[in-house]
């Protein structure tokens, strides 16, 4: 029998805390006691203790099936550091590699197998699990294994094979992001017998949550990092817009550096090193930046942009304050978000009427009759069959991944549709180096006025319709792209962007996407229904934020937070008045230093409500006193 004073030492040996804190001891005693647990805490919460602790109480190996490679990499590594033995069954690694790591575990006094639900799919990875000494089946992130979770991966419903190969092991499934919907899917789908279901209020006290309704965001942005002195995170939705906000920020003195999934592995290091060890205090990046992130001191988060889901936005605002002290998790917004939001999330996913136009043109391309089933890997140039069907590449791709997830056809995994270009010479030296080799001018010339900022950043182009405005070959394109790559005039990456196709079903037209009709609709409902809940979070400025987060996942409450901006905003005033006399105010200190008599004199609107705005701004650090009682500008 283990005893809790057992737990609490293999707490403080390995990861130097006290105590175990919400439900945690609760959970390892059910996991313990060989109950099926689904756990779900906060971001924060100290979810992977709740699966490390019992596998490190017992003997035999904890296998832990996780979403993201640098999840895996970033867990395991942690584990190490401290002397724990871990494997992680990462990509790029040969057969005889992973059969030895394979053997490690078996053989080798191993206490975690980290690998992926897509690895977990292999024979050999299955055989080699059922030959050894588990005690736990760990699913990290498990809102994954659900349809209506929102970052939903088909792999992930079959985790429940572990049961077959282990029936006897006891499996805890933990997540941060999980509504009750969520919540009875990842048990239905992993089969949970005897089990017990823990979930700590998502409540975070001590984080004040607010919206700004700003046309001039970097502005704003600005403002609220030079008054943060502690670590910060601001999330956008594209690469690009990660590099720019970083280059303002470290243009007007603000440490800062950005991240996303298009850097490679050692620059992502050297970033999130210099982060961490606060050589820099802003990290500017996409969502790829955060889940495994262990940072107690952020102070302040900001999103840029809209996020795609309050799911989305809880996990990455929940960065904020894990040390306990007080933190913001700020969003910046105006009336334009919302639109390019709904222009980037729905307008690019695919009905099932464009599925079946999709498949339809899918087979005439490749001339398969109906009724049959061709057994060819098909060579498939993606971009030409959009623009033989004038398909928006992005809908098209994504109608392919369902018909790929729904076993209608088997495409290739290595595909990447990006050829990106970026001047590394000046406009003079560019000139200069046309002049001498006028044949590649057109094509130069052709690629500058298609694409903006491309001497600045790297920048997806599209060489077919390069090809189509200077009337030359596409292979023609990509030869003049690699002789400038060659002379050192741009730098380039040019990936092969065409796929490998494999029909898996006969052609049967409509019939086939009716199999799973029902299923895509209830997934692209789910989709706009999580926008619908994002944007009306944001809008909502007459009840309290953090009721309004934690009534979204399924927990009531009826104390307001009294730290949210709708819990303190000024009384009498909502938010279009707040923000006219606010603009207002602006407008009228950007001319002159005032005193708030001489607000109150020039402005039309009521003084006890110019006072309350002056007084919100005055803590908002919008504006400041000088020594003679004149209100101005924050510089």
């Amino acid at each position: 029998m283990i005893k809790m004073n057992d737990l609490q030492l293999l707490l403080k040996k390995y990861w130097n805390y006290e105590d175990f804190k919400g439900s945690q001891k609760a959970i390892i005693e059910a996991v313990l006691n060989g109950k099926d647990v689904l756990a779900l805490l906060p971001t924060g919460g100290g979810k992977s203790l709740c699966y490390q602790i019992p596998a490190m109480a017992k003997d035999g190996i904890c296998v832990v099936v996780s979403p993201l490679i640098a999840l895996i990499q970033n867990q395991v590594q942690q584990l190490k550091d401290i002397g724990i033995k871990s494997v992680a069954l990462t990509g790029g690694i040969s057969k005889d590699e992973l059969i030895k790591l394979l053997d490690n575990c078996i053989y080798g006094n191993y206490k975690f197998l980290y690998l992926s639900p897509e690895r977990l799919q292999q024979e050999m990875v299955q055989e080699r699990i059922g030959e050894m000494n588990i005690n736990l089946f760990a699913i990290d992130e498990a809102h994954c294994i659900s349809q209506w979770g929102n970052d939903f991966r088909p792999a992930y419903l079959n985790c429940s094979l572990l049961r077959d190969i282990k029936p006897e092991i006891p499996v805890i499934a933990v997540t941060a992001t999980a509504t009750a919907q969520v919540a009875q899917d990842i048990i239905k789908n992993l089969r949970f017998k005897a089990h017990e279901i823990f979930k700590d209020s998502y409540t975070r006290k001590n984080i004040y949550f607010g919206v700004i309704w700003e046309e001039d965001k970097q502005r704003r942005l600005y403002e609220l990092c030079r008054n943060t002195q502690q670590s910060g995170i601001i999330y956008v939705r594209t690469r690009r817009t990660a590099q720019e906000i970083s280059t303002f920020l470290n243009r007007r003195k603000i440490s800062a550096t950005f991240y996303h999934g298009g850097i490679p592995k050692e620059e992502k290091e050297k970033k999130l090193k210099l982060w961490l060890e606060n050589e820099v205090q802003i990290m500017v990046a996409t969502n790829a930046f955060g889940m495994g992130i262990d940072k107690a001191d952020v102070a302040l988060v900001i999103h840029y942009q809209i996020p795609e889901s309050i799911e989305n936005y809880y996990q990455e605002a929940g960065r904020a304050g894990r040390n306990g002290l007080p933190a913001k998790a700020i969003m910046i917004t105006n009336k334009n978000d919302e639109l390019q939001l709904r222009n980037q999330f729905l307008k690019v996913l695919p009905d099932v009427r464009f599925l079946k136009l999709l498949y339809n043109k899918l087979n005439n391309y490749f001339q398969i009759p109906y009724g049959t089933l061709s057994g060819e890997i098909y060579h498939f140039r993606f971009e030409e069959f959009c623009e033989l069907y004038n398909f928006n590449a992005v809908l098209a791709y994504n109608g392919l991944q369902i018909l790929d997830q729904n076993s209608v056809i088997s495409l290739s995994q290595n595909f990447t549709r990006k050829t990106t270009v970026q001047f590394l010479v000046s406009k003079d030296q560019l000139l200069n180096y046309l002049e001498r080799h006028q044949k590649v001018a057109p094509i130069v010339q052709t690629i500058l006025r298609t694409y903006g900022g491309i001497f600045d950043f790297e920048t997806k182009i599209n060489t077919l319709l390069i090809s189509k405005k200077s009337s030359l070959s596409e292979e023609k394109i990509l030869s003049i792209l690699q002789q400038l790559e060659s002379d050192n005039i741009i730098s380039l990456k040019a990936i092969n962007r065409d796929l490998e196709l494999l029909f898996l079903v006969p052609r049967e037209d409509d019939l086939t996407i009716n199999n799973f009709a029902k299923k895509v609709e209830i997934q692209l409902k789910t989709k706009k229904d999580k926008i619908d809940s994002m944007v009306a979070y944001i809008k909502t400025d007459t009840r309290c934020r953090n009721r309004q987060l934690l009534s979204y996942f399924g927990e009531e409450s009826t104390q307001n937070c009294n730290n949210c901006d709708n819990c303190t905003r000024p009384k009498g005033l909502d938010q279009d008045s707040f923000l006219k006399i606010k603009r207002d105010i602006m407008a009228l200190l950007e001319e002159k230093h005032s005193s708030s008599r001489d607000i109150i004199q020039e402005l039309p609107q009521n003084e006890q409500l110019i006072l309350k705005v002056l007084q919100k701004l005055l803590e908002d650090g919008n504006i400041s006193i000088n020594t003679k009682n004149e209100y101005n500008l924050e510089q």
